[in-house]
């Protein structure tokens, strides 16, 4: 019988045995999904060979193209969304939160400008431009630089794990005991009779990867990540891939492309070449050669500086190069002499990766003017040997450090400037405050409110002259409710992808292909002065402070109040009457929402009056007819043309106005319309494009008055105060059921709060933004 004591005992065994199992469990799936994400088990050179000639582009690839290879990995094909025509200058939204935000503890956010530049970089240097220069990354302090490069070096890093992001290096596997064999053969004392056909057994025993000769292997990699396929001689090596490759387009790209010349006219480094020309002198065989070569999976990592490497200012400088006595030692006693040398460079570490500067200051000054050769030739001498380095050489700047090299000729053709300017698109700004306040912020706000506090700092960012926009824009004071005399709020929106709508036709088709092109390579220069990324931080902390306690939301009257106290703080300034500007274009879209929210039609009516009005205009004024489209009949006169055409036209239109108008739908109506669209493409009428014209216009003006007749009404005014009180429900029907829809259309379409739709109706009314903008 067992014992209360010796019960519970036994139950605590099992639960400890139950953890211990759990533990082991769980420490089996973490060393399967580690072995899994570290694989790098070398692979024979004859299944290397299998894997290129099955899948060249990805076998072929240098830096230069994994680098362009990992952009395109994280980040999807874009949208041309900002032409206006068919001419696109390839300014393309770019969805960047793969590459640089998501898995991120402190993620770069890239506004749109920056997005194309680092892409087109990309493909660039996938081409072979760039080849031969350092890539300098500039931009004002505070700008993201540093961000931004330690987020590209990390995604780098783990695509080089994926199998997407697997390039190769040289692995050497020599087998002891048939390099003995070898060697005991060639000097004449192997067996006669059988000795070949054991040797040649044996090498294609160990190209398939199994040797039937005894164990015992001196490995190691090649420490200058060397291409495996430089290992066949250069003379040989074009045949010998178009016999290998049989896809034909791309030994055509292979064998013509500056991308693909390192492929062909590339050589090993100094110790797999000595290790080659040994190990052939040995066995006199280059079959027995290959049979000890194989292909490894590089290995990326910035911490042990394999494949990525990152030196500050204040690093020391490396001047010996590196060496491995045992491995040294091991391959003098192999080969009885020291024809192999093994040493190299800290450079050959990061041949075939990345190796970047952060900041080009005090020792980095030296590193840089170190690096002008090497980049220039793509060779360097490593004490007696020469030693040839591809890497992708990168670098940050500060615009008042460019003097350390701008005034030596000889870097200017070999210094690439990417520009990293303060954000100029207010959407990425907003990205940034919600990432460092979280993404609730904006519930402290009244809609567009933080939009707009965004668009006052990147105000401080921005040249005021813009060649562009003025030969562009005949008439600016034509948009003087619109946006500001400097047209800043209009330049905002162009870096945004966002042509307004408020732009006259005349202007949205001027808007051609020059004048884009000209505005993004003005970008250029944009972006290098005003309020830095962290100085827009602490001021936006300190209007959080100031305001978040009151029960209201954060208004536009507030944020004005709080710059012009905050002005004494900032050491740039906010450009003059920017604010003001930035108001009434607040005012005309709050006015556009609100006029929106009310406003309510019956669409079948809508419909059926526009199809009366195209059946109509086939007949002169004076006669009565039955509408073929609604059934209705018809008195049409000119009374029934002026409602329809004054709601399309205006009320200020004239008799003359209006038949004009008349007369171009008639003639569209005949042409297009039937001859084209109903009798030959088979459309309703109300799938015709004509029609949409008219229904997408007709509304428009409709909704433009929905307003009209509360624009003075005090009744209204207070039956928005009292909603969801019982006074409510002493103020008539129709009044009711608008400012209902008004509320609730505010929070529905618009994201406002039940308190913001309020404030924003109030603000509407008080401030007289109906008659302002009649």
């Amino acid at each position: 019988m067992i014992s209360g004591s010796d019960k519970y005992a036994n139950l605590e065994d099992f639960d400890a045995i139950a953890g211990k199992a759990k533990r082991l469990e769980s420490l089996i799936k973490l060393s399967n999904n580690l072995r899994e994400r570290e694989r790098r088990l070398p692979i024979t050179f004859n299944d290397f060979l299998y894997n290129a000639s099955k899948n060249p582009e990805v076998v072929f690839r240098d830096i230069f193209q994994l680098f362009y290879d990992m952009l395109h990995h994280y980040v999807p094909d874009g949208e041309d969304d900002y032409s206006v025509t068919d001419q696109s200058i390839g300014f393309v939204q770019y969805d960047f939160s793969k590459l640089f935000v998501e898995d991120s503890d402190n993620p770069f956010f890239a506004d749109r400008l920056f997005a194309n530049r680092l892409m087109n970089l990309a493909e660039g240097l996938k081409k072979g431009a760039h080849r031969n220069s350092i890539l300098l990354f500039e931009g004002p302090p505070g700008s993201g630089k540093s961000t931004f490069l330690n987020q590209l070096l990390q995604k780098l890093e783990d695509f080089a794990r994926t199998d997407a992001g697997t390039t190769y290096k040289v692995f050497w596997k020599i087998n002891l005991r048939a390099l003995e064999k070898y060697r005991k053969f060639r000097g004449g004392s192997a067996k006669s009779g059988n000795g070949d056909e054991y040797l040649n057994d044996s090498i294609t025993d160990s190209l398939n990867g199994s040797s039937a000769l005894p164990s015992g292997n001196l490995e190691f990699s090649c420490p200058n990540h060397d291409h495996p396929i430089l290992m066949i001689p250069k003379s040989y090596r074009k045949e010998f891939l178009d016999e290998l490759i049989p896809d034909e387009k791309f030994k055509d790209r292979l064998f013509n492309e500056k991308q693909y010349e390192w492929v062909i006219k590339g050589v090993p480094c100094n110790i797999c070449n000595a290790l080659y020309k040994a190990l052939l002198d040995t066995s006199g065989d280059p079959l027995a050669v290959y049979s000890m070569l194989n292909a490894r999976k590089n290995f990326f990592s910035r911490q042990l500086g394999e494949g990525i490497s990152v030196f500050n200012p204040g690093d020391q400088v490396i001047k010996k190069p590196i060496t491995n006595i045992t491995l040294q030692r091991a391959l003098n006693n192999l080969f009885s002499s020291d024809e192999i040398r093994f040493y190299y460079s800290y450079l050959a570490k990061t041949n075939n990766g990345m190796l970047a500067l952060m900041d080009i200051k005090e020792n980095n000054v030296f590193r840089l003017k170190e690096f002008h050769g090497i980049i220039s030739d793509g060779v360097h001498k490593v004490e007696l040997a020469e030693e040839y380095i591809n890497t992708l050489f990168v670098g940050l700047v500060n615009p008042a450090d460019k003097k350390e090299y701008e005034d030596i000729p000889s870097f200017q053709d070999r210094i690439e400037t990417v520009k990293i300017p303060y954000i100029l698109d207010y959407k990425t700004e907003i990205a940034i405050y919600r990432n460092k306040f979280g993404s609730k912020i904006e519930s402290h706000f009244m809609p567009r409110v933080l939009e707009n506090f965004a668009k006052i700092i990147i105000s401080t960012r921005l040249d005021i002259d813009s060649h562009t926009i003025k030969s562009w824009i005949a008439n600016p004071e034509a948009y003087s409710m619109y946006t500001d005399k400097d047209m800043l709020l209009l330049k905002m929106d162009l870096y945004a992808g966002k042509v307004p709508i408020w732009l006259s036709d005349k202007d949205i088709k001027g808007f051609n292909r020059n004048i884009r092109k000209r505005l993004i390579e003005e970008s250029e220069f944009q972006g290098r002065k005003g309020i830095s990324g962290r100085q827009c931080l602490t001021v936006l902390n300190r209007l959080l402070n100031l305001y978040t306690d009151s029960e209201k939301l954060i208004t536009m009257d507030m944020l004005k109040e709080f710059f012009g106290q905050e002005s004494k703080n900032l050491n740039v300034e906010i450009p003059s009457g920017f604010i003001d500007s930035l108001i009434d274009s607040y005012d005309y879209e709050v006015l556009q929402e609100v006029k929106e929210a009310i406003y309510y039609y019956n669409e079948k009516q809508l419909s059926d009056e526009i199809l009366d009005y195209l059946f109509a205009i086939n007949y002169e004024p004076g006669t009565t007819k039955q509408c073929n489209y609604t059934g209705h009949t018809i008195e049409i006169t000119e009374e029934f043309f002026d409602d329809f055409e004054s709601m399309l036209l205006g009320e200020s239109s004239t008799l003359s106005d209006r038949k004009s108008f008349r007369k171009d739908m008639h003639s569209e109506y005949i042409t297009s319309t039937i001859s084209q669209e109903i009798q030959l493409e088979g459309k309703a009428i109300t799938e015709t494009e004509q029609y949409k014209k008219l229904f997408e216009r007709y509304t428009r003006n409709l909704k433009e008055n929905s307003l009209t007749p509360y624009a003075e009404s005090e009744n209204f005014r207070r039956a928005i105060l009292d909603h969801g009180t019982s006074n409510f429900n002493a103020y008539d029907k129709r009044i009711r059921r608008d400012v209902e829809l008004l509320l609730a259309n505010l929070v529905k379409k618009f994201s406002y709060s039940p308190e913001g739709a309020r404030q924003i109706s109030l603000y509407v009314l008080d401030k007289g933004l109906i008659k302002k903008y009649s």
